[in-house]
């Protein structure tokens, strides 16, 4: 049985072309069966090389911000995304959780999202079940999670979502259709 490790989902400005979900799902699947194609995947992403001088302090600053991830027995990209998590909270001191199949559904509807399988990551505030920006689709190299989780942390601190989703697809491969959205969900009537 294979597995598939995704690079991360983000809408694009309605000047971008146009992409088929199934030239989505062919352009964001790596299929890897092993730990081995799994590194080799690894080894052929971009890494960020700069970062703002506040990364660490903002994240440092933002442990009220939980990590929430969906995984599934036997995916090797989950079991490698959640060592990485670890690796951060251990670092930063974030809350790092689980989250069901069906919730992660919930939520990638909810923003138009395209569901390719698992992991997804989101980060939320911990209080705020409700406000949650997907920062991840598969595993990726260290430095691009922390870049991705600053990007989040500075968009719930009030960064305007279309300048963070500037940024977040400056570095990531998948692309929706249409015009720039908001990718943070808020409850109904809010």
């Amino acid at each position: 049985m294979g597995f598939a490790v995704v690079c991360l989902a983000v809408t694009v400005p309605s000047t971008a072309r146009v992409v088929s979900a199934d030239g989505r799902m062919r352009a964001a699947v790596h299929p890897v069966s092993t730990t081995t194609e799994l590194q080799t995947w690894l080894t052929r992403v971009p890494m960020t090389r700069t970062f703002p001088s506040d990364l660490d302090d903002t994240l440092k600053a933002h442990a009220d911000l939980t990590i929430e991830m969906t995984t599934a027995p036997g995916c090797l990209p989950c079991g490698d995304l959640w060592t990485r998590l670890i690796r951060f909270s251990s670092t930063y001191g974030w809350r790092v959780r689980i989250i069901s199949r069906d919730e992660g559904l919930l939520r990638s509807g909810r923003l138009g999202l395209p569901w390719v399988g698992h992991p997804v990551l989101w980060v939320r505030p911990t209080r705020d079940e409700s406000r949650t920006i997907p920062v991840a689709i598969g595993t990726d190299h260290d430095v691009n999670l922390r870049r991705n989780i600053y990007l989040a942390a500075k968009m719930f601190d009030g960064v305007r979502p279309a300048v963070g989703l500037r940024a977040m697809s400056k570095f990531t491969g998948i692309v929706a259709p249409g015009g720039a959205r908001t990718i943070i969900s808020k409850p109904e009537g809010h």
